[in-house]
């Protein structure tokens, strides 16, 4: 893959690599799409026009300390939603929520991967000598290593960051979408880091907050905890409608922390509401422990600030 691509060419690009986004999503496209991912059929020149495209697109590589990743920016919502649908829904006209500004890829079969490794191993099978190789056996060592054939892939929409209007922090339209981008991908990149290097700290509401945390300071270059409220939805009384209602009923430690359980069934509006508050409660004093971290170490680089907050998991929760 290019390491950087700008312009309405970056879906094209992708397209020689991943040939399934050349199939149009829809019940018709299943098939199709179980023959190119599964099987590794390649379309060298394939359709493309159920993507608008944007000279605003773009594609790069960031360097983070659990390995380079690919960031895919799409400018067009409506290329973020036909790109997921294809890329992580199988080519299913899924529904993509309206608040969704990004995703994580983790496992895309990169059959280009595959079919040089085939090229390489056939041609020095021969130049050894070797007159019948068994690519067979090859194909199952070499797939049994993850690394060696699928691909990860950020994907981000344009637009502000959780949705949140700009005059709801005094920004101008403009400056805020440029934060909104550099939070959105310094965020996602945070959860590819943490999910690499703490694969048995997955825990949804405090990924969230260091994520946001990373996004905000690459952003702003400080931490703002008062954004962060804004981004969740909670206030010093508690909760006042925002993203913290999505992560209510995981169980984590952060919530078991909050003297919560898990709900193991639908409760009413005001227990609900209840729960949220406390949640509220324990995340503030969250929110200014992070701060002080943060102001502790200024000028630190954003991932090495991911990093950090990290070895601060046990005692923040």
């Amino acid at each position: 893959m290019v390491n950087e691509q700008y312009g309405k060419q970056v879906i094209e690009t992708l397209a020689q690599i991943y040939s399934q986004l050349f199939i149009k999503p829809g019940p018709d496209s299943e098939e199709v799409y179980r023959d190119v991912v599964g099987n590794g059929k390649i379309v060298e020149d394939g359709d493309l026009s159920h993507f608008t495209c944007s000279e605003n697109d773009s594609l790069s590589y960031v360097e983070t300390p659990a390995g380079d990743v690919c960031v895919i920016t799409l400018n067009e919502r409506e290329d973020f939603e036909t790109f997921i649908r294809i890329m992580a829904k199988k080519c299913r006209m899924d529904d993509i929520p309206a608040n969704q500004g990004a995703y994580i890829l983790d496992g895309v079969i990169n059959w280009r991967k595959i079919y040089a490794h085939q090229a390489e191993f056939l041609a020095q099978s021969y130049k050894e000598g070797t007159t019948e190789p068994d690519w067979d056996a090859e194909f199952e060592r070499f797939t049994s290593d993850r690394n060696n054939y699928k691909d990860v892939l950020i994907v981000l929409s344009a637009g502000p960051y959780s949705n949140i209007p700009a005059s709801k922090l005094g920004f101008e339209e403009e400056a805020w979408l440029d934060h909104s981008y550099i939070i959105r991908k310094y965020h996602e990149c945070t959860h590819f880091i943490c999910r690499k290097k703490y694969p048995d700290k997955i825990d949804a509401i405090w990924d969230e907050l260091v994520a946001d945390a990373v996004g905000i300071y690459a952003a702003f270059g400080e931490y703002d905890a008062d954004m962060e409220k804004v981004f969740l939805g909670i206030g010093d009384d508690g909760y006042i409608g925002g993203r913290l209602e999505n992560y209510v009923n995981d169980n984590s430690v952060v919530v078991r922390a909050a003297g919560l359980l898990p709900e193991s069934e639908l409760v009413g509006e005001a227990e609900k509401k209840e729960r949220l508050d406390k949640l509220s409660y324990k995340i503030n004093d969250m929110l200014e422990e992070i701060t002080n971290i943060a102001r502790d170490n200024t000028g630190i680089p954003p991932f090495e600030f991911a990093l950090l907050l990290e070895e601060q998991y046990d005692r923040l929760t």
